[in-house]
């Protein structure tokens, strides 16, 4: 999966443009709601999202791709970025709050266990997080060869998982549910051309 990124981020730059999703504006006021000082945000890419983040809160964004990495620097300056897989990466930093944008779908149900899990670990008690994937409404659902129950591949090499809300909800039913919800995104990718996806989210808290 290195290697995809790192060639897409060498070739395309910053892919889908300077402005951070909607989804963060919601995630920044539930985190100042659930007084989050810091936070990790796991699949950081260039920087899009980290930046709107870190004018907010200290911030670590951890990324696979060196050629992200490199481009993140430049553009966000306040975040701390550190390359290495988020299903491996290990510290002993805990944070209040977690962000994972479109990240969770792309991985095969064991990866999805495993990257919830290390998040989990890299939370501190009572801190939250705030998930979102694509949703089971999106179009490109039920595209192409199926790999797993719900899991698609839309594009040659390409696979990701369609959420419905009660799949959402049962891979973090050890966690406090606090929320969750659908949202449509437009992403404007560098070269201006426009794609809608269909997204679910959810926030949840850690317990006990």
């Amino acid at each position: 999966m290195g290697d995809y990124w790192n060639k897409r981020f060498t070739e395309e730059g910053m892919i889908w443009g300077c402005e951070p999703s909607q989804t963060v504006t919601q995630a920044i006021d539930l985190f100042k709601k659930n007084n989050v000082h810091d936070i990790l945000v796991p699949g950081a890419g260039y920087g899009r999202n980290t930046k709107a983040f870190s004018s907010y809160f200290q911030v670590d964004g951890i990324e696979i791709s060196s050629s992200a990495i490199n481009l993140a620097k430049e553009w966000d300056l306040k975040t701390n970025f550190i390359q290495e897989s988020v299903l491996e990466f290990s510290t002993c930093q805990r944070y209040d709050g977690i962000y994972c944008y479109d990240l969770l779908h792309l991985f095969l149900l064991e990866d999805r266990k495993k990257l919830i899990q290390n998040c989990v670990k890299h939370l501190k008690e009572l801190g939250v997080m705030y998930f979102t994937c694509f949703s089971d409404c999106d179009f490109n659902n039920g595209v192409g060869r199926e790999i797993e129950e719900g899991t698609y591949e839309y594009k040659e090499g390409k696979y990701a998982h369609f959420f419905t809300e009660e799949d959402l909800k049962g891979h973090f039913n050890d966690l406090n549910i606090l929320e969750t919800g659908s949202i449509r995104e437009t992403l404007i990718y560098a070269e201006k051309q426009q794609k809608k996806y269909e997204l679910r989210y959810i926030f949840v808290q850690k317990i006990g």
